[in-house]
């Protein structure tokens, strides 16, 4: 380790540091930064954020608050019979049974290591690889129903909970998200039940908006500890490294693409990384998601040498998020960084800029491909066949049905529209990914539908704002260098998984990132752990035996 720490490499990464922070410090920027910095101690605004932060939410004292812990003392009393049956007698007989032949067994010792709920977050965080083994690899009929069984098996394992005492408050904790989420199902309800000229189709459509957002519920309710919420926040991290890795091989190797992944004047892009995913934006977006979570435990670790590893970690996520020539994840990402260095390190913005610029020149086929944004070729592409022309024909068929409800769930712009084309093709209409989540959402679900998916975002981001902006606030070095302010703070953290999931929102403007069910459990489920690091685990601490 010392010879690491001394070999010239390191000393390079922390003279480039030093010489980094010494140009941020005496320029204009960081003079400006040092500047807004002294002035928020003292004024009005940062009592105002500070009082924004660690205002409880609401959502505990309303009427669905009350219904939660109602909810909760009722399965609480069913637990206190359910632990004098027969049937938990002979469940707990059979789980000691179990740890006593698995304790001559090295394999099954391993696996007890983890708690259950902590084996139930690593398969959640390998959704992706899971279902690609089940559908891709192994071709077995359970891949069509495995995802409705994991949640299944989740929900079952909050309601076990749910029955004993030392669980009491992981049911009733009451989330404005947890509200929002369900006022948007039940509106998404009434307008499939209104609007339904096919109903197996709206069904279907009403299940892929909604059903994956129960993952916020259950997460939520799992997680018992900080250490529960790193576990499956730092497991997703892992996964996304993994893909990673077979993303830059398929660079080397030059995978073969589809002609239509690039246009005639992007003949420098030797190929677009997609791993497991089956599409390069999708792959874009799950790596650009990833990326401030491994560059938060750059903050969050205390040796040189963990750091390190996990500045290795973020440069290769984000190599590879290059490898995949997503615009939109692009774009994504420098929104996240800039999120990201307000939240822990403004030098991080001079950093983007350099890192930006230095790409630009190394690698013609980057700078072809931004470049190729800005040509006449681009926009009448754009508008004949690309993203212009369907956003404008999804507008124009709302026009032409009920803009209040929507053209129906289900029946245009999205996956379960492709899969069921009822409608004859013309020359006027024919089936497409719209290429926008939102607009996808608004032309399906009408003003009614978009105006309360909308909520739930806004609802969600303020929550996220807040959850980062308490999450571990005592102890903080406030004269300290960021990279030594945040050791072992989970705002550090907390920063990064709320940047990524403004980085997502971003992206769903350019791709149908939602309709992938994977990316809209690891959103609502990492949302989920954001908000138990800011709202719950200073308050609800307990012994971490997982």
């Amino acid at each position: 380790m010392q010879v690491l720490k001394n070999s010239l490499f390191i000393r390079m990464i922390a003279a480039a540091w030093g010489f980094l922070s010494r140009s941020y410090e005496s320029s204009l920027t960081g003079r400006l930064f040092k500047g807004l910095a002294r002035a928020w101690e003292s004024s009005r605004l940062k009592a105002g954020w500070e009082g924004f932060c660690l205002r409880e939410d609401p959502a505990e004292y309303s009427l669905y608050g009350r219904f939660l812990r109602f909810l909760e003392a009722v399965l609480l009393s069913v637990g206190r019979v359910v632990r004098q049956s027969f049937f938990y007698k002979v469940l707990m007989a059979l789980k000691g049974w179990y740890f006593r032949i698995s304790g001559g067994s090295r394999l099954l010792s391993a696996v007890n290591r983890l708690s259950l709920r902590r084996w139930m977050f690593l398969v959640f965080a390998a959704y992706l690889p899971v279902e690609y083994v089940l559908r891709d690899v192994l071709k077995l009929g359970l891949a069509s129903y495995w995802e409705e069984l994991f949640i299944l098996i989740a929900a079952a394992l909050v309601i076990w909970r749910s029955f004993f005492e030392e669980h009491r408050g992981t049911l009733s904790r009451a989330s404005s998200v947890e509200a929002a989420m369900i006022l948007f199902m039940l509106v998404g309800l009434l307008l499939m039940l209104l609007n339904r000229p096919y109903p197996y189709i709206a069904v279907a459509g009403y299940r892929a908006q909604v059903e994956y957002m129960i993952w916020f519920m259950l997460i939520l309710r799992l997680i018992d500890s900080r250490g529960d919420a790193r576990f499956i926040i730092l497991a997703y991290m892992g996964v996304a490294l993994l893909m990673s890795f077979h993303g830059i091989y398929q660079f080397i190797v030059k995978v073969p693409i589809p002609d239509s992944w690039v246009s005639s004047t992007e003949a420098a892009v030797r190929t677009r990384v997609f791993s497991i995913c089956g599409s390069p934006n999708i792959f874009g977006c799950i790596l650009m998601f990833a990326a401030p979570i491994a560059a938060s435990m750059i903050y969050w670790c205390e040796k040189p040498l963990h750091k390190f590893f996990f500045l290795c970690v973020t440069g290769t996520i984000c190599l590879c998020d290059l490898f995949t020539f997503c615009k939109g994840s692009w774009l994504a990402l420098v929104f996240v960084v800039l999120i990201f260095a307000m939240f822990l390190d403004k030098r991080l913005i001079a950093l983007m800029g350099m890192g930006v610029a230095a790409l630009l020149v190394v690698f013609p086929s980057i700078t072809n491909r931004i470049a190729y944004l800005f040509t006449s070729e681009y926009a009448e592409r754009s508008s004949v066949a690309g993203r212009s022309m369907r956003w404008r024909t999804g507008l124009n068929l709302l026009r032409f049905n009920n803009k209040w409800l929507g053209f129906g769930l289900g029946r245009f712009g999205g996956a379960v529209a492709m899969n069921n084309q009822v409608i004859d093709k013309t020359e006027n209409f024919t089936y497409f990914y719209m290429d926008n989540y939102y607009m996808k959402t608004y032309v399906e679900m009408g003003i009614i539908g978009i105006s309360f998916f909308i909520l739930l975002l806004l609802v969600m981001v303020i929550a996220g704002l807040r959850a980062a902006g308490r999450c571990g606030r005592d102890g903080v070095l406030k004269d300290a260098d960021p990279l030594l302010r945040n050791v072992k703070n989970d705002r550090a953290i907390a920063a990064g998984v709320f940047s990524g999931l403004c980085g997502v929102l971003i992206h769903c403007y350019y791709e149908n990132i939602f309709e992938e069910p994977y990316m809209m459990a690891y959103f609502w489920g990492l949302t989920a752990a954001l908000l138990y690091l800011g709202f719950y685990a200073g308050r609800e601490e307990r012994e971490d035996i997982g």
